[in-house]
C-alpha cells in the first residue's frame, strides 16, 4: 500500500534511507519541525511524516490482537485531530490551529487510518463522526479521493477512505457525489485482462490519462473494491477462480478485486516476494511492506492458497525489516497473519505481539477483560454515520445522496 503503508514506509526512509497512506496525488505529507518523541506516541523514530499512521496502525493492530491500548496512546491520538475533524501527518503543536499559517494540513490517509483506529477502540464517537464528515467533503466528482485536500483523485487515498467508512457500517456504494461512488473510480481504472499489467490498478493516470499497473496500488484496491479495511480475514473462493476475468459488462467491485488479485499473484517472484521500484542506476530490492498487503489482499479475496508463499517468505525474511522500521510495521505483519488465520505470537519464530507491544505505551488488558467496555462494532457504526448523514443533510451541502483506505512504486 503505500498510502495504506505511508508509516512504515516513510519510516524506512529515516531508518534506512530509502511510501497511506503514503503519498498521494500530493507526493508530500503534511510537515512538522523535527521534534523529539511525544510522550504516548509508538515508535521512536521522528514522528514528523508518519505519526497518526503509525499510531493508528499501532492501535488498530492491538485491538486485532485482543488488547485494549493504553489510555495514554489513545489520547494522543485523539489529541492531534484538526478543528475541522482532519489528521495530519503530525501535529508538533496541537495548540496551533491546521491549515494555518505554520500549521500541519490534514490528508485523508492519516484521516482515514485514525477513523479506523478510533472505531475499533472505542468510545470515540464523536471524534470519529467528525473525522468521516471532513471526508465526506473531500470526495471528488470522480467518486474517489486525493492525499490532500484539491487533490486528485488515486487509487490507494480512495481505498484507505472506503476503509474508514466501512469501519463503521457504511456501505462505500452510497458514497457519491452526483452519479459517482468510488467503485466507480475502481471499476474504470481496471486494466483489462489483455496486455501489459493485466488486471492491475494504477496509482493514478499519467498526464495523458495512460494507465500504469502499480503494485502498491493494485494490493490497496482489492481492500477498497471488497469494501474492506486494514483488518480483514480471509474470505471466500472467488466463483470465477484464481484468474483474471474480462466481462462484456462493467466489472463488479467484486471481478475488480479478483482480477486485481490475479496480477498480484502473477507480479509475485519465484520465491514469493514483491520487488520495489529500483532507485535510479540500482537494483530492485523485495518489498516488505507491499509483499505482506498483497498477502491480506490475497487472503481478503479468497486467494489463501496463492497467499501461503509470500506469507512464508515473509515469515523468513521480514522480521529485521519490522525492527529498523517500527510499529506500523509490525501492525502490518500482524494484519498479514491475522487474515491468513495464523498465530502472530509464533511469526517465523518471532513473538510479533510482544515486538510490537514493546514499540509504545503497554496495553492494558486482554479481550476477554474487556469486551464490555467495548461497544458492538455494527450498533457503534450505523450510530456514527446517522449522526454523519444528519451532518450532511443539515449543513454540509455537497450532494451526498444517502440512498439505503507516496511514491508511486511500479512492480
Amino acid at each position: 500500500m503505500n498510502v495504506r503503508r505511508s508509516a512504515a514506509a516513510l519510516a524506512a526512509i529515516g531508518v534506512l534511507a530509502a511510501a497511506a497512506p503514503a503519498t498521494a496525488a500530493d507526493p508530500s505529507p503534511s510537515a512538522s519541525p523535527k521534534v523529539s518523541t511525544p510522550s504516548g506516541l509508538f515508535g521512536k523514530n521522528d514522528p514528523t511524516y508518519d505519526g497518526v499512521w503509525r499510531q493508528s496502525l499501532a492501535l488498530l493492530a492491538q485491538r486485532t490482537l485482543g488488547y485494549r491500548p493504553a489510555t495514554s496512546a489513545v489520547e494522543w491520538l485523539v489529541g492531534q485531530q484538526c478543528e475541522k475533524g482532519g489528521f495530519a501527518a503530525f501535529r508538533a503543536d496541537t495548540g496551533k490551529p491546521c491549515e494555518g499559517k505554520g500549521g500541519a494540513r490534514p490528508d485523508t490517509n492519516s484521516t482515514a487510518a485514525a477513523v479506523q483506529a478510533l472505531q475499533a477502540v472505542g468510545g470515540h464517537d464523536a471524534a470519529v463522526r467528525k473525522a468521516l464528515v471532513w471526508l465526506t467533503t473531500l470526495q471528488n466528482k470522480d467518486g474517489g479521493w486525493g492525499y490532500s485536500p484539491g487533490a486528485v483523485s488515486d487509487t490507494n487515498s480512495t481505498s484507505v477512505v472506503i476503509g474508514a467508512f466501512a469501519a463503521v457500517g457504511q456501505d462505500p456504494a452510497q458514497l457519491h457525489t452526483g452519479s459517482k461512488t468510488p467503485y466507480d473510480l475502481l471499476t474504470k481504472w481496471s486494466l483489462p485482462c489483455e496486455g501489459a499489467g493485466a488486471g492491475a490498478l494504477p496509482f493514478q493516470p499519467d498526464k495523458k490519462g495512460k494507465l500504469t499497473a502499480n503494485a502498491d496500488a493494485t494490493a490497496a484496491a482489492v481492500l477498497g473494491a471488497l469494501g474492506k479495511g486494514f483488518v480483514t480475514k480471509a474470505g471466500k473462493a472467488p466463483e470465477q477462480g484464481h484468474s483474471c476475468a474480462d466481462s462484456d459488462k462493467p466489472l463488479t467491485p467484486a471481478q475488480v478485486a479478483n482480477n486485481a488479485s490475479a496480477y498480484l499473484t502473477d507480479a509475485l517472484t519465484d520465491d514469493g516476494y514483491l520487488n520495489s521500484a529500483p532507485m535510479p542506476g540500482g537494483k530492485s530490492q523485495p518489498d516488505y511492506g507491499n509483499t505482506a498487503d498483497t498477502v491480506v489482499a490475497l487472503a481478503a479475496d479468497g486467494w489463501t492458497r496463492p497467499a501461503k508463499k509470500p506469507y512464508a517468505w515473509l515469515e523468513k525474511n521480514a522480521v529485521k525489516w519490522a525492527e529498523q522500521s517500527g510499529p506500523a510495521a509490525y501492525a502490518e505483519l500482524v494484519f498479514a497473519a491475522h487474515a491468513m488465520g495464523d498465530d502472530p505470537h509464533d511469526f517465523g519464530g518471532t513473538d510479533l505481539v510482544r515486538a510490537l507491544n514493546a514499540t509504545g505505551p503497554a496495553p492494558q488488558t486482554a479481550k476477554a477483560a474487556d469486551e464490555k467496555a467495548k461497544p458492538a462494532a455494527h450498533d457503534s457504526g450505523t450510530r456514527v454515520w446517522w449522526i454523519v448523514g444528519v451532518g450532511l443533510v443539515a449543513g454540509i451541502g455537497i450532494g451526498f445522496l444517502l440512498s439505503g483506505r507516496r511514491k508511486r512504486q511500479q512492480p
